[in-house]
């Protein structure tokens, strides 16, 4: 309780340590003074008065307080009948404290110079008859100076050893707290990111597929009314689709919401309804898969993205497209995913924001592979991407002999 309340009121304990200087030292040098009036005692007064107004200031300037009760030490020799030792001795522990351990030591070696110094001068001036002596002998004097100063040195140098460990301690919680703060905020920032990437994904996929399914029907509603209901069944059927897919996603925001998180996300075998949305869409898709897909359901969803946006975009910008192929090789090491078109004019790309290839492109840079888009030398668009395959112990080790040498197969829908 104690220590709480002097660590909570430093300027009443400074106040107090001040007093208990101050109100002595004032009252003794009053007493001597009005008995017998000299020059000596008056300076004496004057630097006792200083000394204790500086002990104020002893945390901010401990420095500029030694100095001080250093000046008193050292006059206090012939001014007076005893040695003031009692500022030094606050000074040495405050600096101890509130600046550095070797600051103390060096202040205890400059009030031993001038211990010994002064006292050396108080015993030749002495001898000579030039100046009354101390009450204490001169050696006395100086031993209890130098022991009470290594004290005050020891004493400050545990309580500043403990607050410095106190104040390390707390400066390190302190950058706990803010490295906790700022791995949050990265955190969720890439949960942002990837939230927005899989909504890019569905939406752009879904509306793409419903824009196109919508135009065809108006264009069939009048010679062709029943293909023309027909389409828009696929319309609605593919826009309940996307609302069930960004329910799934939207709901691991929401606290207490654990189903939503469990449902699996998309993988390759989606791919079969993938490819039979864009048919419908009027899409001329052929897909082709060889080798054995990856396990890793991170993969998996890579793989059904990048599907997902090269056939979006073929269908958004190729409209003059008579053939569009996607193949897909599954080798031991790496994952291969080609989509083509041959249309020979692609739309100007203002439909889209350009977010979608970028978010492939961090999609795939994080299994250390590559995405190229562009058009290819033959005429069309080429959608590229490899990257390499997570695979299980079973599976690296051999065991599955139809990763080694995969049949290329067609997909028919």
């Amino acid at each position: 309780m104690i220590r709480g309340y002097l660590t909570a009121h430093p300027v009443v304990v400074d106040i107090v340590v001040a007093a208990l200087y101050l109100v002595p030292s004032i009252a003794g040098a009053l007493i001597v003074s009005a008995r017998e009036p000299s020059v000596p005692e008056t300076v004496h007064l004057f630097l006792s008065a200083v000394a204790g107004v500086a002990l104020l200031a002893r945390r901010q300037r401990p420095a500029v307080v030694f100095a001080i009760a250093t000046v008193v030490l050292g006059a206090s020799v012939f001014l007076g009948r005893d040695v003031d030792v009692l500022p030094t001795l606050f000074a040495l522990y405050a600096l101890a404290v509130y600046r550095s351990i070797r600051s103390a030591w060096i202040a205890f070696a400059v009030t031993s110079a001038v211990t010994v110094a002064t006292l050396t001068a108080e015993v030749l001036l002495a001898q000579a008859k030039v100046f009354t002596p101390l009450q204490t002998a001169a050696l006395p004097s100086g031993i209890l100076v130098l022991a009470f100063s290594v004290v005050a040195v020891l004493i400050g140098s545990n309580v500043g050893n403990r607050r410095r460990y106190l104040d390390a301690l707390i400066d390190r919680a302190r950058q706990l707290a803010r490295e906790r703060d700022q791995q949050a905020v990265i955190a969720a920032a890439a949960e942002r990111s990837r939230i927005a990437g899989e909504l890019h994904d569905i939406v752009s996929h879904s509306l793409t597929v419903m824009i196109t399914l919508a135009d065809g029907s108006a264009r069939l509603a009048g010679t062709a009314p029943e293909r023309s209901a027909e389409t828009m069944e696929l319309v609605a059927e593919t826009g309940r689709g996307a609302l069930a897919d960004m329910r799934r996603l939207l709901g691991v925001l929401r606290d207490g919401d654990g189903d939503a998180a469990r449902e699996p996300q998309p993988g390759v075998a989606d791919l079969g309804g993938l490819v039979e949305t864009f048919r419908a869409a009027g899409l001329p898709v052929r897909i082709t898969v060889s080798g054995v897909p990856p396990e890793d359901a991170g993969q998996q969803l890579t793989i059904f993205r990048v599907v997902q946006e090269g056939l979006t975009n073929a269908l958004r910008y190729a409209a003059t497209a008579t053939s569009v192929r996607v193949v897909l090789v599954f080798q031991p090491g790496s994952v291969i995913i080609t989509v083509d078109d041959d249309a020979t004019v692609h739309g100007a790309p203002g439909q889209g924001s350009g977010r979608g290839l970028i978010g492939l492109r961090e999609r795939v840079g994080l299994y250390g592979g590559t995405l190229e888009a562009g058009p290819r030398s033959g005429g069309g668009w080429r959608v590229r991407a490899v990257f390499v395959a997570v695979r299980g112990a079973q599976t690296a080790t051999g065991t599955a002999t139809s990763s080694r040498s995969p049949e290329p197969r067609e997909e028919t829908l």
